[in-house]
């Protein structure tokens, strides 16, 4: 596990509703990034919540999603603005994720890129590896 790193502006690792094409992309994301390709986060899989997935730790899994790269200028605030988003603050034991920082592989060229990722928070993860509704895929766009 990589600790979080405060401070570093990492590109996001984005796998449900923040992805392109889905609702928050537009709402967050639009006019605020350099880049946006897709990639893979190893090592977790993904849960039907809400209206919007979780990601959970699971060894030998894997979740599609896109690789984002804010622009320097809009850094500061979008993480501000996704931490709001995904209920996330430091240390809080309310928290529905955790922002922490992970090795993401670029689908293109296979490239490691380290990355802030929202996992669910622990007890959010151990209630969805109890009775969880699982994607099997790891892709939140074929629940469709």
């Amino acid at each position: 596990m990589i600790a979080s790193e405060p401070g570093t502006a990492l590109p996001f690792f984005v796998y449900g509703t923040l992805r392109p094409g889905e609702v928050n992309h537009d709402l967050f994301l639009r006019g605020r990034t350099a880049s946006e390709e897709p990639a893979r986060l190893p090592g977790a899989a993904l849960y039907d919540g809400p209206g919007y997935p979780y990601a959970v730790e699971r060894p030998g899994g894997g979740i599609r999603g896109e690789l984002i790269t804010a622009r320097s200028e809009t850094y500061a605030g979008l993480l501000a603005t996704l931490d709001r988003l995904e209920e996330y603050a430091p240390g809080d034991p309310g928290n529905l994720y955790e922002r922490v920082v992970r090795d993401v592989v670029r689908t293109a060229d296979g490239t490691p890129v380290r990355a802030w990722v929202y996992l669910a928070a622990p007890r959010v993860a151990a209630g969805l590896r109890t009775r969880g509704n699982p994607i099997a895929d790891g892709d939140w766009l074929s629940r469709r």
